[in-house]
């Protein structure tokens, strides 16, 4: 399956470029902004990536900032052409929260994701079957349920049957694969499709046995992802969730440090396969296991 560019991405392009070309020419943000008769509160959306830019608007900044490059111009011209509109999660907004949009804003633009999870096996390796069981006790109306389990699917073949994907590594605690999430027959499923992924070579999927004992993020779960022309980023996964990247350089390095020791002591990857059809073997089911869409 093909994705059109998201104009998320291209609006990350143009901030990323836009931030660099100002301070190329050694111009604050205030100054920028009284040169070219903006508010400054303009510069800083694009600059966040939170609006996108015209072409007239680009080609003003760019003259400001004496980017001449014809090939150059084009580009970002491009880029300012498609940063109009909805990124694809637009349509999911009546179950998203706007820290959580932001998230995958970044997670879209990532080339590596590493990610742990002590409790259950995060959303992005989930199958549908396994997701509506997870979601099942908190009650939510139907129409809800429904949205939340096809973002949770859409985000993850985007992921991972799309072009450019990422680096993914996965550490899942035991408990994770083992936990009886909808029954025997849905962690069946679901463990297969650990396999299958684990199997891709962008894909490592190791587990973290009971016997590895505590680290930094024993009670909680994050997400780190890396970028080849940005700062790295830290997720959170909370209620709120919550995102750091160059603003606090020491809890970002803390849990960068942290997943280096998780790594350190889970089982490697073909232990961690071995784990994984063992407790799969063990569960007695029968029923042909496919991957849940």
């Amino acid at each position: 399956m093909t994705h059109r560019i998201d104009p998320n991405l291209n609006r990350r392009k143009l901030r990323l470029a836009l931030r660099r070309a100002r301070e190329h020419a050694h111009l604050s943000q205030r100054e920028a902004a009284e040169q070219i008769e903006w508010s400054q509160s303009k510069l800083i959306r694009v600059e966040t990536g939170t609006v996108g830019v015209s072409v007239s608007d680009l080609r003003a900044l760019l003259g400001l900032y004496g980017v001449s490059d014809p090939e150059r111009v084009e580009d970002l011209e491009q880029a300012a052409r498609g940063s109009k509109g909805p990124s694809w999660w637009s349509g999911y907004h009546e179950v998203i929260t706007p820290q959580f949009a932001q998230y995958l804003g970044y997670e879209g633009a990532a080339d590596s994701l590493h990610t742990y999870h002590p409790i259950v096996v995060p959303g992005h390796l989930q199958t549908r079957a396994y997701a509506e069981a997870l979601l099942t006790p908190r009650d939510l109306e139907e129409s809800m349920f429904s949205r939340v389990v096809d973002l949770r699917m859409e985000r993850q073949q985007r992921m991972f049957d799309g072009s450019g994907r990422p680096a993914c590594a996965f550490v899942l605690d035991e408990a994770a694969v083992r936990r009886q999430i909808g029954g025997k027959e849905v962690l069946e499923e679901q463990l297969g499709y650990l396999l299958d992924l684990g199997s891709r070579p962008e894909v490592s999927v190791r587990v973290l046995p009971f016997e590895a004992g505590a680290h930094y993020s024993t009670l909680g779960s994050f997400v780190l992802l890396s970028f080849p022309d940005d700062d790295d980023l830290l997720y959170l996964e909370h209620a709120a969730g919550s995102m750091t990247g160059g603003e606090d350089l020491h809890l970002l390095a803390r849990y960068q440090e942290c997943f280096q020791a998780i790594t350190h002591m889970a089982l490697d990857e073909p232990e961690s396969a071995d784990l994984i059809s063992s407790v799969q073997q063990n569960l007695g089911v029968n029923s042909r296991v496919t991957r849940g869409r």
